[in-house]
């Protein structure tokens, strides 16, 4: 075996183990929204998650990943690679084309979960799955190539190493046009400016999902050097942790102090945070700078949920506040602290300057696109539930089956079928 063949080697296992880290995530997802919301709805959480793996991966198969990583046309999409087809050498990578689009496949299915949040509790589920298809095989790709995909962002020097801003901010402000769109759940806000709390259904079961998500971001940000002999590997991993910890540890704090308790659900969604903000500048800031981000992070998540209150835009699990609110600042925060270019590190404002302009473009094509994409999808189906169905529970009424039950015994078919003559098969 060849010392290239090696090293080819090595780079697909670490690749691999990296994305299946990703995919993980997506359990954490499935748990950390089934946790924040009421228990009537934690199996149409649990469906949205499936829809995203399974049909986000085949539209990203078929359309997505060649407007991605196709190659360039006129700095906007990609013009091959549908389904793997064509030249893809200009990508010029050390794994096979197959691995690469493994990581990336895992990477789609992240962007349109935080919208899965946002929007819990009341969007039509079939809605819901053409919106699947509409952000994992256009929204998302063509913002991605911008950025990775040889696009006129990453000609300018936009800096992104694992997301912040194509995936969280993007994600993030698509969540909030779908959120203000579909409107609030029926009884959150009150008709004298007040809000009523929907109490989480679980919280153990959200802190797991939280602690998966945690985990799988080793996957996101050093899986992102996709070699397994890079030597910022371990910097990578260490800045990923000190952010999520100074995020929790911020809210956990402030909390404490400002109401005299620790909120736990501020404390999931400020260690969730941290780990946003440090997603664009992983590989590009110091130790000390990151748990800074990190701090910083978790309080604009606790200002930008106040925010949302105020405003009274419903987002039942805070996927604005963690992941585009996090995304801006950890995108600036490149701007600001990368070793390379940083405002504060000697590299005067350029970088930051570019900064900004992506940031801006990006937020603008989320929100933008799933606005008009939801208004298209309203014209075939209802993009939200009816007052009965919201009222019964999403489980019920779009699954047939609820999360949790008491019943002791199996269901005994042939009574059922003697009270229901007319569904008798016979």
């Amino acid at each position: 075996m060849t010392i290239h063949a090696l090293h080819s080697g090595l780079d697909t296992i670490w690749v691999v183990l990296t994305a299946a880290m990703i995919l993980l995530m997506e359990g954490g997802f499935a748990l950390l929204e089934a946790g924040f919301v009421r228990s009537k709805n934690s199996v149409n959480i649990i469906m949205k998650v499936f829809a995203d793996i399974t049909i986000g991966t085949l539209c990203y198969f078929l359309l997505g990943f060649g407007l991605m990583y196709g190659s360039d046309l006129f700095g906007i999409a990609g013009s091959n690679g549908f389904m793997l087809n064509g030249d893809l050498s200009h990508l010029k990578l050390s794994i096979s084309t197959d691995t690469f689009w493994l990581f990336q496949g895992a990477f789609v299915i992240a962007v349109i979960s935080i919208v899965s949040g946002a929007v819990a509790e009341r969007v039509n589920f079939r809605a819901y799955l053409l919106y699947v298809v509409l952000m994992t095989a256009l929204i998302y790709p063509i913002a991605g190539h911008w950025v990775w995909g040889g696009g006129w962002l990453e000609k300018l020097g936009f800096q992104d190493f694992a997301g912040s801003a194509v995936i969280h901010a993007l994600g993030g402000f698509s969540a909030l046009a779908a959120a203000i769109l579909i409107g609030p759940r029926k009884g959150k806000f009150m008709p004298n400016n007040t809000s009523s709390i929907a109490l989480p259904s679980n919280l153990p079961l959200a802190s797991v999902g939280a602690f998966l998500l945690w985990f799988g971001w080793f996957g996101f940000n050093a899986g992102s050097t996709l070699t397994a002999t890079d030597v910022r590997i371990g910097h990578i991993a260490i800045v990923t942790m000190l952010s999520a910890a100074a995020g929790g540890a911020a809210t956990l704090i402030y909390t404490l102090f400002r109401y005299g308790r620790s909120d736990a659900p501020s404390v999931i969604n400020g260690s969730l945070a941290g780990l946003v903000g440090i997603t664009a500048g992983c590989a590009f800031v110091s130790d000390r700078a990151a748990i800074l981000i990190g701090i910083v992070s978790g309080l604009f998540m606790m200002a930008a949920t106040n925010w949302l209150e105020a405003k009274r835009i419903d987002d039942p699990v805070g996927a604005f506040p963690v992941h585009a609110v996090s995304g801006i600042w950890g995108t600036i925060a490149v701007g600001l602290f990368a070793s390379d270019g940083g405002l504060l590190t000697g590299g005067g404002w350029h970088l930051l300057g570019i900064q900004l302009l992506g940031l801006t473009v990006l937020c603008i094509w989320g929100f933008v696109l799933t606005w008009f994409a939801l208004k298209l999808i309203n014209k075939w189906v209802p993009v939200r539930s009816t007052d009965e169905e919201e009222e019964v529970g999403l489980d019920v009424s779009y699954h047939g089956i609820m999360a949790i039950h008491t019943s002791p015994e199996f269901i005994n078919v042939d009574d059922y079928f003697i009270e229901n003559p007319r569904k008798n098969p016979n």
